[in-house]
């Protein structure tokens, strides 16, 4: 739905390969193959995930994201950018499960209703993007939640805002379990369908336009070139799998840098309701949260984390969706690679 296979403009030059919807796909495939690829990319940008967590937490104004990286390595070793990994992946596996079953069937099913309404082609990919995005956010945070939760907690053990010291994964859900019962686990629920379901939606959306924009711009040069050589009769230029492949990173780092400069502020109050312990922590409300912010360093201090949460959900914009790409061309049914 994001783009169809050639553009119905007879003017059009570039003709795109067909997007591979959820009928398509060998579902067992897909899942399994996906839960090794996003474990990879998990893994490698996970580092960010823990420098952008600390500073959210932190009280302090004037530690920036490279000095608390190498005070980070000096005291804790490399092993200090990984806390929590394994519970976050423990956790990263089902709930991406749940994230692609939801998107894949809403992008599908809400695509097809625009085009049935009217929508132009490019309003509904838009719209079904965002639709799905929403979709996948609220379904994941119900696996995603507590296991955010319990690797934040781990991420900033024994730093500042935190005095439970717990001895892994298993260790700090049982005491959060035990101390706070289940709400405590689901602590930050609300924030978190807040801060994810409107910046998958935004993501999601900015994706379909911006991918959407450099095809147009390609489009225009590629047509110039041929309008000046001459050309026009060589039935257009059909990209090869590594060109589409390197529109598509690049619409996704665009897409994820207005996620996360819209959503940090969010993203901020979210983690400090989630990380924060102690009594009077748990009696905490967002309004609270957000006063205490201001009270520490203005409001900029509700952007605290904006530079590696950029990054991260840049990069991570970047690697998940070609991974996510490459991994529905590998898993299409009856396709011939």
């Amino acid at each position: 739905m994001s783009l169809t296979a050639a553009e119905e403009d007879s003017s059009a030059e570039i003709h795109l390969p067909a997007d591979i919807d959820w009928q398509m796909l060998d579902k067992s495939k897909f899942f399994l193959l996906g839960a090794a690829l996003f474990s990879g990319v998990s893994a490698t940008l996970y580092p960010a995930v823990v420098l952008k967590t600390r500073q959210q937490v932190s009280s302090s104004t004037q530690l920036s994201c490279i000095r608390l990286g190498i005070r980070i390595l000096n005291h804790e070793g490399l092993a200090g950018l990984y806390r929590g990994f394994g519970t976050s992946l423990m956790g990263t596996i089902p709930a991406r499960a749940l994230y692609m079953t939801a998107l894949e069937i809403t992008k599908s099913n809400v695509g097809t209703a625009t085009v049935r309404l009217g929508f132009p082609e490019p309003a509904a990919a838009a719209v079904a993007n965002a639709a799905a995005g929403v979709s996948a956010a609220v379904a994941a945070q119900l696996v995603w939640t507590p296991v955010d939760v319990v690797s934040q907690r781990l991420m900033v053990q024994g730093g500042e805002g935190l005095k439970t010291q717990y001895k892994g994964g298993i260790d700090a859900f049982r005491t959060i379990l035990c101390t706070c019962g289940l709400r405590g686990l689901y602590r930050g629920f609300g924030m978190s369908i807040l801060t994810y379901a409107p910046s998958n939606a935004v993501w999601w959306a900015s994706y379909s336009v911006a991918q959407r924009g450099i095809w147009g711009g390609v489009n225009f040069l590629y047509s110039s070139r041929e309008e000046k050589g001459g050309g026009g009769g060589g039935g257009g230029w059909k990209p090869g799998p590594k060109a589409v492949m390197v529109v598509q990173g690049l619409s996704a780092a665009m897409a994820g840098g207005v996620a996360a400069l819209i959503t940090t502020p969010l993203d901020t109050i979210k983690t400090r309701l989630q990380v924060l312990d102690g009594e009077e922590n748990r009696r905490l409300t967002v309004g609270q949260t957000i006063r205490n912010l201001v009270k520490e360093g203005g409001w900029t201090a509700c952007y605290r984390g904006l530079g590696p949460r950029w990054a991260s959900m840049s990069l991570s914009a970047t690697t998940m969706i070609t991974t996510y790409e490459f991994l529905k061309r590998l898993s299409a049914k009856n396709m011939e690679r």
